[in-house]
């Protein structure tokens, strides 16, 4: 791109395209989500079947197009029908019949098929809504790092540029120094969103600041918490802006080469990318002399193999440089000494995915959303004992209370909240009494939780948080990379100490040797990793301490969970002798005759709880 002249024609023309008239008709713009939500319910089909019913019916004023992750993910398939003058039709759990019906019905007649429409599907909202945007998952959202998914191809630069892409970089370029961009960001108060927190700019800066005849930008896409699609999703949904931002950190700090190292396990974000970085090339938004301005940038991929220590930050650049995945001790930090021994400016997926926004309308338009030490907007990925699972994006200070009741549709099955886990591995939980806490960095802290990437699993009052703590001590042991021994070693003695507390064997000399190793873990490992893996341990013993008590004094899971310490049991004033639970148990555990009070022999018995799943009369309980 020579000149900001040639992209603004280029946008222009895209705008006509986008919401052009033919034939006096407006254009009907039709898009379902294909992000890898979508596509793993069944989406290609429907978008198929929607081309050819198009196509069929002579429909010429109808565009289909896929887009990226729209947010309500259990709802997929879905399609959304957007007319000018018109409200959105949001159709939900979509195949490929129901595609065409869609098409003849609304698309040719102009008649909306109420009962697949959002509003006639799911239960907790009115039928008259038609729109996902006016249901309650979307209401209290504020969509920036996420305001193209769901709404432009992203496969599509076009698209992008017709919804004001590029025009960040071109106004940085031409009309803002480097150091003007590094205050802007200072200014805007963005924190990066990738579990730290710590603010954007300044890093930029300190990049900035020191000469050196290299320097590089690197983007974290290496998204391994259990539960966390946050970046995978802006990089199905919105890649172009990922190339825009990182290519402005590369003007701001003096940088002239990218990397963007992604999990191989992202296949469809990849490939993306890949058109992506291939189309800017193209059309000389990446490379040399960009908008005539004198600047070059350029920018890889590389894949990483799914190892989580690879998240942190100089291990991931350990590994771009061809080496095994290990962290480095700090200092030198990667604005000194980063990538390929180079300043290196490092921020993830989510923190790049604000900047164009905040370079186009101010940092103050930025810093006017959130809390005094928190500002904008963060992504969680809603997921757990919830009714809405999916993608929200919310101002920082929204309470974990509005987010698990209003935007997520409050627990199913009548079951009450429990606790929510942030930040995964790496986090902490946040139990029922702090349910009305903003969901900032400082607060979250506070309670001894933290924001993490963004990954909320909400628990009920089945979950048993001994259990949950040692699920993610699991993951933790197997991701060390083992350079460290308070890791390699102190994770592996703490699960151990867990799994015994578990199976009915710990004693309250475990728990006083739990919280000691936990604090030693977390003052002498080298990197994140190993300081935030004892955190999921400490919260749960902080707000659930009767749990652990219970698991090693009364050798009792007051939720049911651990099978070690269940027993199932036959009330004799229920059973009817059916025979139905004796017929269903997979080890004959279970004795009696027809019509007579059964018996459970508990020393067969397995615990598989197919029994008490069989009962009619409730007559089986678990204790």
């Amino acid at each position: 791109m020579k000149s900001l002249d040639e992209l603004n024609i280029i946008r222009d023309r895209a705008k006509i395209k986008m919401k052009s008239k033919k034939d006096n008709t407006e254009l009907i713009r039709v898009v379902v989500g294909m992000a890898t939500c979508g596509i793993a319910a069944g989406a290609k089909p429907v978008l198929d079947a929607l081309n050819d019913e198009v196509s069929k019916l002579g429909l010429g004023n109808v565009a289909v197009k896929q887009t990226g992750c729209i947010g309500i993910c259990q709802y997929e398939p879905i399609v959304e029908v957007i007319e000018q003058g018109k409200e959105k039709v949001t159709y939900v759990k979509v195949n490929a019949e129901k595609a065409r019906e869609i098409a003849s019905k609304h698309l040719k007649d102009g008649n909306v098929v109420s009962k697949y429409t959002v509003g006639g599907t799911i239960d907790s909202v009115d039928d008259g809504i038609c729109s996902v945007d006016d249901t309650a998952f979307y209401t209290k959202q504020k969509r920036v790092a996420l305001r193209n998914c769901g709404i432009i191809d992203p496969e599509s630069i076009d698209e992008y540029i017709a919804v004001d892409g590029f025009a960040a970089l071109g106004k940085c370029l031409t009309s803002l120094e480097p150091d003007e961009v590094v205050d802007i960001v200072k200014a805007s108060g963005l924190r990066g969103r990738g579990g730290g927190g710590f603010p954007a700019g300044l890093k930029w800066g300190f990049t900035a600041a020191n000469k050196a005849d290299k320097k590089y930008v690197v983007c974290n896409a290496d998204e391994g918490d259990p539960g966390a699609f946050m970046d995978r999703s802006v990089l199905e949904g919105d890649p172009y802006c990922l190339i825009e931002a990182m290519t402005i950190c590369g003007y701001a700090t003096g940088a002239d080469e990218g990397y963007i190292y992604v999990r191989a396990e992202y296949p469809v974000a990849v490939a993306r990318l890949e058109k992506a970085i291939a189309e800017c090339n193209e059309k000389n938004l990446l490379g040399k002399n960009i908008f005539g301005s004198g600047f070059e940038f350029n920018l890889h991929i590389r894949l990483g193999a799914g190892a989580f220590v690879c998240g942190e930050e100089t291990a991931l650049m350990t590994s771009i440089e061809g080496n095994r995945g290990e962290p480095r001790p700090r200092p030198p930090f990667p604005s000194v000494k980063g990538l390929f021994g180079k300043p290196t400016t490092e921020n993830n997926v989510e923190t790049f995915a604000n900047i164009p926004q905040i370079i186009l309308k101010g940092a103050e338009w930025f810093s006017g959303m959130g809390t005094e030490k928190s500002k904008g907007t963060k992504v969680f990925a809603l997921g757990g004992k919830i009714m809405n699972t999916g993608l929200v994006e919310i101002p920082m200070g929204v309470t974990l209370r509005e987010t698990v009741e209003e935007i997520g549709g409050g627990i199913p099955n009548g079951k009450k909240f429990k606790a929510a886990q942030t930040g995964g591995p790496s986090g902490g939980c946040i139990p029922a009494e702090y349910l009305d806490i903003p969901m900032d960095y400082d607060n979250l802290l506070q309670i001894g939780a933290m924001m993490g990437s963004g990954g909320l699993i909400v628990m009920d009052e089945d979950n048993c948080m001994v259990d949950i703590a040692k699920f993610f001590l699991e993951f933790t042991v197997d991701e060390s990379c083992g350079k460290c021994t308070p890791c390699r070693i102190g994770t592996k003695r703490l699960y151990e100490i867990l799994e015994k507390i578990t199976n009915g064997d710990g004693t309250l000399e475990d728990l006083d040797k739990m919280e000691e190793i936990c604090h030693y873990i977390k003052e002498n490992s080298l990197c994140g990793l190993g300081q935030s893996a004892p955190n999921p341990v400490l919260s749960t013993y902080k707000h659930f301490k009767d749990e652990y008590i219970a698991h090693v004094v009364e050798k009792r899971c007051p939720s049911g969970v651990c099978k070690n310490l269940l027993s199932y049991e036959i009330i004799a004033d229920k059973c009817r002798g059916c025979t139905a639970c004796a017929r269903v148990c997979p080890v004959d555990a279970i004795s009696g005759s027809p019509k007579n009070v059964h018996k459970i022999d508990k020393a067969k018995c397995i615990k598989c709880g197919a029994c008490m799943t069989r009962c009619k009369f409730d007559a089986i309980i678990k204790k």
